[in-house]
């Protein structure tokens, strides 16, 4: 997305789209058509995953017929045709790939990846930050031809602290809205071409109580257009706050209204997801809000409408239905993603608590999967997974922190949506297969996959 310690302090410095392909000529069906997936980085029909990491580096793997493959490619700044130096940035680390977004950006049947790098060093300017596009081809990504986002380089911006791709002004092409390190936002709009080039770019500033520290890109008011929000940190009545800053989309982006996602305490390292998960029509925004009650944490949520946000509610570990306790530092809600488990239609949400524990064993963790419905999300029939869980393979481990990582998606490709569940970025997964009735630890087994990819 270790012990629990550094789990922590190293998501601090970081936060945190859907087939096959016409089989006509290279020539034809890749000059003329964007790619059917977001993160299809070979064109060959099949979704790939790249995995957003820490310590300077990200690692893509391969889709096949079957579910995920075994071919696999790493990039650092140290590979050939990436621009910048790999290690150290002025006393930060280097954040290369700590955040990456997957679209085909100049619409020629490949998907691209865009990796951003909030400490790199540009022009002489310390932690200017930067954001480097991949572009796909037959081959898969490479550095060759790797192209950076024009931006005026300046010290200690740190250009890149969240990316997120979507279609901001709704024209049809991928546009990519990238953070800085402060409170200001940038959409470069499609398309985007090697040679560097963008379409318009726009800039929008909230005032200096605000300081972003992530991105959720969703539709969440009816038109076409992907909307976004920008979590961050507040300040409001002489106290530290969690923040949302609601950006809609359309031909002029336009800010709208800054609601508190905590009142007292922020999270520096917020996830969030839209979906609708009432199936009203508008989507919703879950964020984690981890320091609630002792942190104990909690999931706000709020409801999606015509111009924006409207009202919200809260999930917590003492919701009815949810099968844990809420304790202090169990952190529910560490890591989120969305998707129907269940095939009744409303989205669900998958909620990691890494630092629950589990029998006698502290900080063993797990993950819930809350159940949406026509109220939105509860915690009836709600599911629990752990290392205890009958099933799921190994036991729970102290200072595992099990479910820090979640994400559903078909990973087997058998249509229905599975659960991955990472304790680090660096061990292997545990795929928890999907069923037509919802998750299952029947099955589960190891993969060389971290679930730290795109949503």
């Amino acid at each position: 997305m270790f012990t629990a310690s550094t789990f922590r302090l190293a998501l601090a410095t970081s936060v945190a789209l859907t087939g096959g392909l016409l089989t006509l000529s290279v020539s034809a069906a890749h000059a003329a058509t964007p790619a059917k997936y977001a993160d299809d980085f070979n064109g060959d029909g099949y979704r790939d995953y790249a995995v957003a990491g820490l310590g300077g580096e990200v690692t893509v793997t391969y889709g096949t017929a079957t579910g995920v493959g075994t071919t696999t490619k790493t990039f650092t700044q140290s590979s050939a045709g990436i621009p910048g130096t790999a290690g150290d940035a002025g006393g930060y680390g280097d954040a290369f790939g700590e955040d990456v977004a997957t679209a085909d950006l100049n619409r020629d049947g490949y998907a691209d990846l865009a990796v951003a790098d909030f400490t790199e060093k540009v022009s002489g300017k310390v932690s200017s930050g930067a954001v480097t596009i991949l572009w796909g081809r037959k081959t898969g990504l490479t550095g060759t031809d790797a192209t950076r986002l024009k931006v005026t380089a300046r010290s200690d911006q740190g250009f890149g602290k969240a990316i997120e791709a979507g279609d901001f002004n709704g024209d049809g092409k991928t546009d990519l809205a990238v953070a800085d390190g402060f409170r200001s936002v940038y959409v470069y709009r499609g398309g985007f071409a090697k040679s560097g080039t963008t379409g318009k770019v726009t800039k929008h500033t909230l005032d200096a109580t605000f300081e972003n520290t992530g991105l959720v890109a969703g539709k969440v008011t009816k038109d076409k257009a992907t909307d976004l929000y920008v979590l961050g940190q507040g300040y409001h009545s002489d106290k530290m706050t969690q923040d949302a800053w609601f950006l809609r989309g359309g031909t002029t982006v336009r800010s709208g209204k800054v609601t508190v996602v905590n009142g007292s305490a922020p999270d520096y390292s917020p996830a969030g997801v839209v979906a609708d998960f009432d199936k009203d029509g508008y989507g919703d925004l879950a964020v984690s809000d981890t320091q609630y009650n002792n942190r104990a944490g909690s999931v706000v949520v709020w409801r999606g409408g015509g111009t924006g946000p409207t009202t919200k509610y809260r999930l917590t570990q003492s919701t009815s239905g949810v099968t844990t306790a809420a304790t202090a530092r169990d952190y529910f809600g560490s890591d989120l993603s969305a998707g129907d488990t269940n095939g009744d239609g409303y989205p669900d949400l998958t909620v990691g608590v890494p630092y629950e524990k589990v029998g006698t064993v502290k900080e063993a963790g797990g993950v819930h999967v809350l159940r949406g419905g026509k109220s939105g999300l509860t915690g009836k029939n709600s599911q629990w997974f752990s290392r205890a869980t009958a099933g799921v393979p190994g036991n729970p481990g102290q200072y595992e922190n099990f479910g820090s990582l979640v994400r559903l998606r078909d990973l087997d490709r058998d249509g229905d949506q599975d659960l991955l569940v990472s304790s680090n970025y660096y061990d292997p997964g545990v795929l928890l297969p999907g069923t037509g009735s919802g998750i299952t630890a029947t099955g589960a087994r190891e993969l060389n996959v971290v679930a730290a990819f795109p949503q």
